[in-house]
């Protein structure tokens, strides 16, 4: 079914049309955003049951417009033709204050041109089988715990079981002199986690699955349950690595993980601007093996973060960031591009319409190649298989990455041996990790179980993912 646009944003668009002629008239660029994001976040564990909005809910609108220097932002959520005359005059007071600011620090200005739009209108609803108003919470709630339920038949170390699914409707609208864009999506996410608990020992494996998708999802979190406890409970078993250097084959979602820390974080353009990121001395240079192929973008994958346009109305693109280990280029938001002089790639992402837009990641990945997975493992005479995201850091100034990872399975003269470590920190210098990797599987996976944030804050939704990659990492 069609996913329906905000009836909100589409009864506001002709007032904010009138909102951009007006202040056309003092401004040589002018735009705004609107946002009306709607969601419901359902857990259900063996102490209670929740109900609560999602933390990505929000509607608003922010007006960017061309103060002579740079470009100044006013964020609002009231609108209405009774006060339209203020909130011009609040958005001309803010380009004011921002000029008067910047005059005052006694450091020279960086001047950005007047941005140029081409002539843009587009509308874009995606399409999901079960609309989230088709069917009530209590059937939602009744579905997972039903869920929970059946997981505690599998075994009699669980000592708990906790579904969390969340479902949220995003609807933007981006009026410009030039632009009239549209789009409404449905994304949603289910997270499995079952903890064990055996004598004093307690361990814990999670789970799930996500994407464009609506209510319909909660099928497939079922088949996920039995998976999750079995794996759960043979962590009480795990043994802790031998520290050193291995070889090491890493599953999609780890892929996923070094693909984000390395050069997602590392390529995003406004740290190019800053001068914080080594990336910019190494375009157009080997950074990785030449079996290596890397992108982002809206328009590169289809899961959370794939839209028709950005936070600054630039569309979506697939940017080719690594070409057969060659360093290409990076991912920016519309400012950075301005300065850089490069094309916008379409990662203008804000937290909310109340916050700044940075370059941040969408759809991040490497490219499938075609070796099979029981050959990668045949292949190894001593190493282990990394599954399971715990967390990833990364330094942009100078390559360090660290990668927290649940479970390292164990290969011995080509065959997995049952054998289990966890946790696993995988470390090294990304360009030695990435040069290391000698083969690279066929088929592509992409999760969006968690957010990205920018350093401490800004958090979007993303999703990364990649082939099962085999490489040589430090592990600890």
């Amino acid at each position: 079914m069609q996913v329906p646009m905000s009836k909100y944003l589409k009864n506001q668009k002709t007032i904010l049309k009138k909102l951009v002629d007006i202040l056309s008239k003092e401004f040589k660029y002018v735009s705004i955003l609107g946002t009306d994001v709607k969601g419901k976040e359902y857990t259900v564990c063996k102490t209670g049951t929740s109900i609560t909005d999602s933390p990505w809910n929000e509607r608003g609108f922010v007006a960017r417009v061309y103060n002579g220097y740079n470009y100044s932002e006013y964020s609002f959520n009231q609108l209405s033709v009774d006060t339209l005359n203020l909130l011009v005059e609040k958005i001309r007071e803010k380009a004011n204050d921002d000029v008067i600011s910047l005059k005052a620090t006694g450091i020279k200005i960086s001047n950005y041109p007047v941005l140029e739009e081409e002539k843009i209108i587009m509308s874009h609803l995606r399409e999901v089988e079960i609309l989230p108003e088709e069917v009530s919470p209590e059937y939602r709630i009744r579905k997972i715990t039903d869920i929970m339920n059946e997981a505690f038949t599998y075994s009699d170390l669980l000592i708990d079981f906790s579904i969390n699914y969340e479902e949220c409707h995003i609807s933007k609208i981006y009026i410009s002199q030039n632009k009239d864009l549209e789009q409404s999506y449905i994304w949603s996410k289910g997270n499995l986690t079952a903890i064990v608990r055996r004598d004093n020992d307690t361990k814990y494996y999670y789970d799930g699955i996500d994407g464009l998708k609506g209510v319909e999802l909660l099928d497939d979190l079922q088949n996920m349950v039995k998976d999750v406890v079995i794996n759960a409970e043979k962590l009480l078993d795990a043994g802790r690595i031998v520290p050193g250097e291995y070889d090491i084959i890493c599953s999609p979602e780890i892929a996923g993980l070094i693909a984000h820390e390395a050069f997602g974080h590392g390529v995003e353009m406004d740290m190019f601007v800053k001068n914080r990121a080594k990336a910019i001395e190494y375009i157009d240079k080997y950074v990785a093996s030449d079996l290596v192929r890397m992108h982002d973008g809206a328009a590169a994958a289809e899961n959370v973060s794939s839209y028709l346009f950005d936070d600054e109305g630039s569309l979506g693109t697939d940017t080719l960031i690594i070409d057969k280990g060659v360093l290409k280029t990076g991912i920016s938001d519309l400012l950075s591009a301005l300065r850089l002089g490069i094309k916008p790639t379409g990662n203008g992402k804000r937290e909310s319409f109340e916050r700044k837009a940075y370059a941040r990641m969408t759809n991040t990945f490497f490219e499938a190649g075609n070796h099979k997975l029981e050959d990668m493992i045949g292949s190894i005479k001593e190493g282990y298989l990394l599954d399971v995201t715990l967390s990833g850091m990364e330094d942009p100034k100078n390559w360090g990455i660290q990668c927290m990872v649940l479970i390292a399975k164990e290969i011995k003269d080509g065959k997995l041996t049952g054998n289990i470590m966890s946790p696993v920190i995988m470390t090294g210098y990304v360009p030695d990790l990435l040069k290391s990797i000698s083969m690279v599987s066929d088929k592509v996976e992409l999760s969006a179980l968690g957010a990205c944030g920018k350093g401490y804050k800004e958090w979007v939704k993303v999703s990364d993912g990649g082939p099962y990659i085999k490489a040589r990492a430090r592990l600890g």
